[in-house]
């Protein structure tokens, strides 16, 4: 006699699951994932039989009495007595629902969180594992499609040899996102078409997407006629030949097709086809080829799903009224890259352009949010999320509430430093889609950290409170990039005898003033936000002297490491500006010291990136290529071999004997027997202490 169960079921041992017919693959993934959460918990590995009378566990499609929603994704738990026996039917309406069951079992009952790979979570072993016999019907997500853009992924291109990224690399990317509840996926940035990424999403069970860049997932014009002129007006067969062989290949999976025109390398297509000189001429353009794309996939697709993406110049020209979309279409609109939901800079051109639709706007609208970015500017890439929680949750709020809440793509970069800040989306598209960012911090610290919560949860509020303002507007926060791509610049502008006119490519932060006001426009602000951080960071060493082994541990990866990166690029970039000051008044040694002290703070953080490359990571930023903080660190050193042969070359003995030398040994010492100069590491030390000494320092 089977009837409504009570009470807690068992979990112990060999737990006997039954998976009726034959599971698709996205469902076979899903049973690999709770087959090793089962191990990890109750240290052996699962049953998996087709008795359904001899299972603790039955994972299948929903029949009528499990009263399981019908939408997609939607899913149940059901608990019912069999004798003395409780048995759990997990139900769900489609093979994503039965994923999402399946996960929510690891988590709810096994303590299995969403980023246990990524964030290295402890998982405690049980003898057995309690399950309270409370039935549970899964909530309607706030957005239908969500998901992630493995975006600026460099560091998960570096982690393996192989190349393309492998699946070792891919399933524990796709893996956090499907236990996120996410379902669509770009999985890399213009990647080889010979990888496993795409198969294996799709494998997975998750949509595929596209990039902006890449309408429709079609291969990028010049690399397929390498010598042709990339003008859709001038080859217009040609385009539509990829447009129409990616659609061939796609049109039999789950995919979201993004419609768009940009330029060949992620720019304006009028860059490479300039007679499109007039916001008329240009919106005519894209609303053509949009409408030209848009029909061709229904042509060869049922019921397709289409995106545009309002980006960029996209966005402009939309909201002037330039661009005409078909209407059934979702329209994507996105943040600047820093989070809030505005037009991006261009250069030092920054428009803010208000990017959600319009109040009363009719159609189906979604957003494209970075929690990370790249922009050779000031973005984050290596390091969170630089702004409060707080701030993030009230911008996604807001576009929810505008009606973009259709479609949800966060670029998550390469996931394992931007895992708080991804688990606040997962959150906020979750459920009703609302979160209250303390309650949810206090929530991700306890999943993730076995003590010290409250102290834990504090390093994470004050980091966006120790963030760099650089701007006159609230996301104006310094990411690690604002250290190195601007101070490679001013490196580069002062060697080549650039020092008499400004460098326009740092407009964007400065405004038009002389170099030198510029130089000093960045040391000032890095000078007052390295000792912010620097008292942020002595915070998280004392709680850290507090934690365990592998909290501790989880605490120097995912907090102290990116207060490293923020406080020594900061040092590293004021003493680099104090060095030029020191040499446009000819204080040729001073400058050379400092330049070495610059060196030294920035070795800091490349030493950081070595640190966090323990046990499974080795490697993992071993493919720093976009922040590049090796590439700061050989341009300082440039520049402090320049400054030494400004009085100290030819011998590099001058500034010794100058400065260093007793003076009972300088008029007596023969030249024959000093024939090794210090390197500049120990001239810069002891030439420091000398001037310090003098009060030069």
């Amino acid at each position: 006699m089977e009837g409504k169960a009570s009470g807690v079921m068992k979990l112990s041992g060999a737990v006997r699951i039954c998976v009726p017919g034959k599971p698709g693959t996205p469902v076979r993934h899903g049973l690999d994932m709770l087959a090793r959460d089962l191990h990890a918990v109750l240290g052996q590995e699962p049953v998996e039989g087709n008795d359904p009378a001899e299972a603790d566990i039955i994972i299948r499609c929903a029949e009528d009495g499990d009263r399981c929603e019908e939408r997609p994704e939607a899913f149940v738990l059901r608990f019912r007595a069999v004798g003395e026996r409780v048995r759990l039917t997990v139900a769900a309406r489609d093979d994503l629902g039965l994923v999402y069951g399946i996960l929510h079992v690891s988590r709810a009952y096994l303590g299995v969180q969403p980023f246990w790979f990524w964030a290295d979570q402890q998982i405690a072993a049980r003898s057995f594992v309690e399950v309270p016999c409370e039935d549970y019907e899964s909530p309607a997500p706030k957005v239908r499609f969500r998901g992630w853009f493995v975006n600026d992924e460099v560091c998960l291109i570096g982690w393996k040899t192989p190349y393309p990224p492998s699946g070792e690399v891919w399933l524990p990317v796709f893996e956090a996102l499907l236990r996120c509840g996410g379902n669509m996926v770009i999985p890399g940035t213009d990647l080889p078409k010979t990888g496993v990424h795409l198969a294996l999403a799709a494998e997975m069970g998750l949509w595929i997407t596209h990039h902006h860049a890449e309408p429709l997932g079609a291969e990028m014009f010049l690399r397929a006629y390498p010598g042709k002129r990339a003008s859709y007006k001038e080859e217009p067969e040609l385009f539509e030949r990829l447009w129409r062989a990616a659609i061939e290949k796609q049109r039999h999976g789950k995919v979201l097709w993004v419609l768009s025109f940009r330029g060949q390398g992620d720019k304006p297509f009028w860059e490479n086809d300039p007679g499109f000189d007039t916001p008329q001429k240009r919106g005519a353009m894209i609303s053509w080829v949009i409408r030209r794309q848009y029909d061709m996939i229904a042509e060869k697709v049922e019921n397709p799903v289409c995106c545009v993406a309002l980006y960029g110049e996209i966005s402009e020209l939309y909201k002037g009224g330039h661009i005409e979309l078909p209407p059934d279409v979702i329209h994507v609109w996105a943040d600047n890259g820093y989070g809030r939901m505005v037009s991006r800079r261009h250069g030092s051109l920054n428009l803010r352009i208000p990017a959600l639709p319009a109040e009363g706007a009719s159609g189906k609208h979604g957003i494209y949010y970075h929690v990370t970015f790249h922009d050779l500017q000031a973005s984050n890439h290596l390091t969170m999320f630089q702004g409060p929680a707080g701030f993030l949750q009230q911008e996604l709020q807001s576009a929810f509430d505008a009606g973009a809440n259709g479609y949800l793509l966060v670029n998550s970069g390469n996931i394992r430093p931007h895992v708080y800040t991804l688990d606040l989306v997962r959150e906020m598209w979750s459920g009703c889609g609302t979160v209250d960012a303390e309650s949810h911090l206090r929530q991700f610290t306890a999943s993730y950290y076995g003590s010290h919560h409250a102290e834990i949860a504090g390093l994470y509020r004050t980091y966006g409170e120790a963030s760099i303002p650089y701007g006159p507007h609230g996301d104006d926060l310094a990411g690690e990039e604002f250290y190195h791509h601007p101070a490679r610049r001013i490196i580069g502008h002062w060697l080549r005898g650039g020092s008499g006119t400004p460098d326009e490519g740092l407009f964007w932060a400065t405004g038009e003033m002389p170099f030198a006001e510029q130089v000093r426009w960045f040391g000032e602000r890095c000078g007052r936000g390295q000792k912010v951080w620097a008292d942020w960071l002595a915070g998280c060493e004392a709680v850290m002297g507090r934690l365990d082994g592998g909290d501790r541990r989880r605490a120097a990866d995912h907090l102290r490491f990116h207060g490293v990166l923020h406080q020594s690029g900061a040092e590293g970039f004021m003493w680099l500006c104090r060095s030029y000051d020191a040499y446009s008044r000819q204080l040729y040694p001073q400058a050379f010291v400092l330049a070495s002290r610059s060196l030294w703070a920035y070795s800091r953080g490349l030493q950081a990136l070595r640190d966090a490359e323990h046990g499974k990571w080795e490697r993992f930023y071993s493919a720093d290529w976009l922040t590049n903080i090796a590439s700061t660190l050989e341009n300082v050193d440039t520049l402090r071999r320049f400054l030494r042969m400004h009085g100290d070359s030819p011998d590099f003995f001058l500034w010794y004997k100058e400065y260093l030398m007793p003076e009972t040994e300088k008029h007596i010492y023969l030249e024959n027997t000093h024939r090794n100069p210090l390197s500049d590491d120990e001239l810069a030390a002891m030439l420091g202490k000398y001037f310090e000494s003098k009060g030069q320092g």
